[in-house]
């Protein structure tokens, strides 16, 4: 099929666009200037939304003020409900990671919308005289109020997956806490023999701290519904009317069903990106307790042999090219480097973050790509850990059983019936003869094997008790 083209132009001149495609001029622009990274808008689905969003509610604001035609109105806001329904996405190319304060971006959606609509409206893309991208697609807007508040909306978005992986997450550690809550096992402190617990409490607790990241992460969240639409260019609202910002935000509110608030000092909130520094945070906080949670999986599987093997992973690949027979834990691995990803892009957040000047922050491009690839990461971790690592663990309750058998951290349950001293005196000469906890303790004649029977019963090890009993010795 023979290829046809159209010629656009902008301040800098005339370029020719193949009709293939939605975009404009300064969309192409922004594809040859900024070959930087891999990241394109087109993959970022959740955040193209935020612009349709974003477009529709100004559209309706402008409408209402008479600065749209019906017919004007009307192919905005049926375009913007396409690419809602997720067409025309592939004309979003251009780089995440771009110069501009997000212009490049800010233009990519309205040539976008705007030469669609010019469709919808029975012309062709280009024809601007009906239908302009700056003065109508754009108007009353600014790519410093419309970017910002399209990332607030694509990230809330986001959240409200990322929630959802999480919580499948959580209870398939709370399902395994159930299966395991019999198997008692040494607990550790500092890498070393602690006191018993049940591999039940291990699992209970790791979903518990993960539990409490979900208030942390909402709470970051909210702050995303607070946007500056009506700033326009630095928080003063030229080029818009008085009634347009309480407009759009009413429109926005209609369109996503959210309850989404205007920022109550524009001109600060023009510069200020602490959203997006707190959310990234709030990534970065779960990812450290996530990558705990790995580290503490790898060790208590370690083996099968010479490690502490309390449980069994499930084996999903061989683990070396010259060792045969070895088997990794490349799950819990994966989450690992998942997890330091997270933390590094919260560093780069926060450098952006501080690189505010003046009426702006330039650098919120990098900031909002960080915090989508953070929570994108996650969700693939959370799911790739759970199906092929959490779901699939088996406890090894013989080898947990000969661990305690053999611990001195046992006498720490006698402490509080035969006091410190008596409990220093067996520990110590356990650990210099190798001989048991139990056989010293009724060797001393300090407990009855009755009495010592229910002490060390695991019911009375792994909570707290009142345990009326008096030592002999």
């Amino acid at each position: 099929m023979e290829q046809t083209f159209r010629i656009e132009s902008d301040l800098l001149g005339e370029r020719q666009i193949s009709n293939a495609h939605l975009y404009g001029v300064q969309t192409l622009r922004g594809i040859e200037n900024f070959q930087i990274s891999k990241f394109l808008l087109s993959d970022y689905p959740l955040f193209i939304q935020g612009l349709a969003q974003t477009k529709a509610a100004a559209a309706e604001a402008n409408h209402r003020l008479g600065r749209l035609t019906d017919a004007q109105y009307q192919g905005i806001v049926q375009a913007c409900r396409e690419i809602l329904d997720g067409q025309w996405h592939s004309d979003f190319p251009v780089d995440m990671i771009q110069g501009g304060a997000g212009t490049t971006t800010n233009m990519n959606a309205n040539e976008v919308i705007c030469n669609r609509a010019l469709q919808i409206m029975g012309h062709k893309a280009g024809e601007f005289q009906y239908l302009s991208p700056n003065d109508h697609v754009n108007g009353s807007q600014s790519t410093n109020d419309a970017y910002p508040t399209a990332i607030h909306l694509g990230l809330y978005a986001t959240h409200q997956l990322l929630k959802k992986h999480l919580q499948q997450l959580i209870d398939s550690l709370r399902a395994k806490s159930e299966q395991m809550k019999h198997v008692l096992k040494m607990g550790r402190t500092q890498l070393q023999d602690a006191v018993p617990m049940t591999l039940g409490q291990t699992f209970g607790g790791f979903a518990s701290i993960l539990e409490h990241e979900l208030h942390h992460l909402d709470y970051a969240a909210e702050q995303f519904l607070t946007v500056n639409m009506g700033a326009t260019a630095i928080g003063t609202g030229i080029c818009a009317e008085p009634e347009y910002a309480g407009y759009c935000i009413e429109a926005m509110r209609s369109i996503t069903g959210w309850d989404i608030k205007l920022a109550d000092d524009l001109v600060g909130a023009t510069s200020d990106t602490s959203e997006m520094i707190g959310y990234s945070s709030a990534m970065k906080r779960l990812a450290v307790k996530v990558n705990k949670i790995c580290n503490d999986i790898r060790l208590i599987s370690s083996g099968p042999r010479c490690g502490l093997g309390e449980i069994s992973i499930p084996a999903k690949q061989p683990g070396s090219s010259i060792m045969p027979g070895k088997v990794n834990p490349v799950i819990p691995e994966v989450m690992s480097q998942v997890c330091y990803k997270v933390m590094g892009n919260d560093l780069c957040v926060t450098m952006a973050g501080d690189a505010a000047q003046m009426e702006l922050n330039a650098m919120e491009p990098v900031m909002a790509q960080c915090c989508f690839e953070s929570a994108e990461l996650l969700m693939n971790g959370f799911d790739t850990l759970r199906i092929h690592c959490i779901d699939g663990i088996e406890p090894n309750e013989e080898i947990c059983t000969n661990y305690i058998k053999n611990s001195v951290g046992i006498v720490t349950a006698l402490n509080p019936i035969i006091g410190y001293k008596h409990s220093t005196k067996i520990a110590k000469e356990a650990m210099e003869t190798g001989r048991g906890v139990y056989d010293l303790v009724l060797e001393h004649g300090i407990l009855t094997k009755e009495e010592l029977d229910t002490i060390l019963s695991p019911e009375n090890m792994i909570r707290p008790v009142r345990l009326d009993i008096q030592p002999k010795g």
